[in-house]
């Protein structure tokens, strides 16, 4: 008989294959030039593409400017989808391409002037600040992940935040699968090294 743990893996791949069609079935509207169907599309990616730039470029300006580039793509290449992939992860493939980009153009820039450092700014000024724990946790999680190379950083964001699988993120940073295990490997001994308080057993394990 299946078990409980069977019944909830079933439900879970029933949930994600309605999604697929779901997700099919908008961006072949977009395709069409179906404006509503867009929007929604647009809706489902945003904040999810958001974080995922940010994180990846250290900046929300760049992050914003680098969703409305992703979407800009999906509407005007939507009919280009082949179907070899889920329509999330070629999503999810132009975001990867478009945050080493905008990371790439602005390391050029910042490199032609010498500004000050907003946090080191923000660091000199002694302001109590009320913090609950899992914004301290959020906020060293995101400081360690500075540490690692723009595409170890995407490995553990597309793995840890946005759910998805080694194959999946092979397909979207167009490697090998084992190149993507090499730097999550590293990724992890790099995290392990600044967040020793997470362990073998924290949630980067």
């Amino acid at each position: 008989m299946p078990t409980a743990m069977d019944h909830g893996q079933i439900r879970d791949a029933r949930r994600e294959l309605s999604n697929e069609r779901s997700e099919l079935e908008l961006l072949t509207r977009v395709a069409q030039g179906d404006r509503a169907a867009f929007r929604e599309l647009y809706m489902m990616y945003h904040h999810p593409l958001l974080n995922f730039i940010r994180r990846l470029t250290g900046r929300l300006d760049l992050a914003e400017e680098g969703v409305n580039d992703v979407m800009l793509v999906v509407w005007t290449n939507g009919g280009a989808f082949a179907g070899r992939s889920k329509v999330s992860t070629w999503i999810w493939g132009i975001a990867y391409r478009k945050a080493l980009k905008l990371l790439e153009r602005s390391r050029r820039w910042s490199g032609r002037f010498k500004v000050a450092d907003f946090d080191d700014c923000i660091e000199q000024v002694d302001i109590p600040l009320e913090r609950d724990n899992r914004v301290e946790l959020r906020d060293l999680i995101e400081h360690a992940l500075g540490h690692l190379s723009p595409q170890q950083r995407a490995v553990v964001e597309l793995t840890y935040f946005c759910d998805l699988s080694y194959e999946e993120i092979a397909t979207i940073a167009a490697c090998p699968l084992n190149t993507v295990k090499t730097r999550m490997f590293h990724a992890r001994a790099k995290l392990r090294k600044v967040l020793p308080s997470l362990g073998e057993s924290g949630p980067l394990a």
